[in-house]
């Protein structure tokens, strides 16, 4: 699951931050890229804006968000409804849409982490926690009651989890600023 139903107030302007553009490709696009290539399915992007939705390939599915404002509890919301119905789901690894240099790698090890018994578990990149971050069906009910910028992170808070070393998989570097934006595309134009 990717999350792509922020506002991006910080960044001022028209453009939804899932759109603003890093080396030439949208941010959601750069982070998708990593979910599809995972091997994780179904691929569910969460939007609330229609022209994020337009730029999504037809092969993701598309859970809408109707109250962004809300925070990232009612993307998580959107994204797990999306999948509960389907039963042979039995957990979801999310991502999120500002953190463009995430790896494939890092989705498949919280997918092994799950297969090996964790139902709770974060990306960590030199010990310390990133995305994406692994929910096993059984917390979705609690994960639902959660409101406002409570995600993931807070179940993980509540009941621990696995740690899951992704060092040399990508980075969880977020792009919350027009600064943060600037510095990255300056890191991949230098290399």
């Amino acid at each position: 699951m990717v999350l792509a139903a922020g506002r991006g107030l910080r960044f001022g302007g028209d453009t939804p931050k899932p759109l603003l553009e890093l080396g030439g490709r949208a941010l959601v696009l750069h982070a998708l890229r990593s979910a599809v290539a995972s091997g994780l399915t179904p691929v569910v992007v969460v939007v609330s804006d229609d022209r994020v939705e337009r730029a999504l390939p037809a092969t993701v599915q598309v859970a809408r968000n109707a109250a962004p404002e809300a925070g990232i509890s009612s993307s998580l919301h959107a994204g797990l409804r999306a999948l509960e119905s389907d039963a042979d789901i039995d957990g979801a690894v999310i991502g999120l849409a500002d953190q463009p240099l995430v790896g494939a790698d890092a989705y498949r090890r919280l997918a092994s982490a799950f297969d090996d018994g964790a139902r709770l578990a974060v990306a960590t990149y030199g010990g310390v926690r990133g995305n994406p971050v692994l929910v096993g069906r059984e917390h979705w009910a609690e994960a639902l009651e959660l409101r406002g910028d409570n995600g993931a992170r807070m179940l993980l808070r509540l009941h621990g989890g696995v740690e899951v070393p992704c060092d040399g998989t990508g980075e969880a570097t977020d792009v919350d600023t027009p600064e943060d934006l600037a510095a990255l595309e300056h890191r991949l134009l230098e290399h």
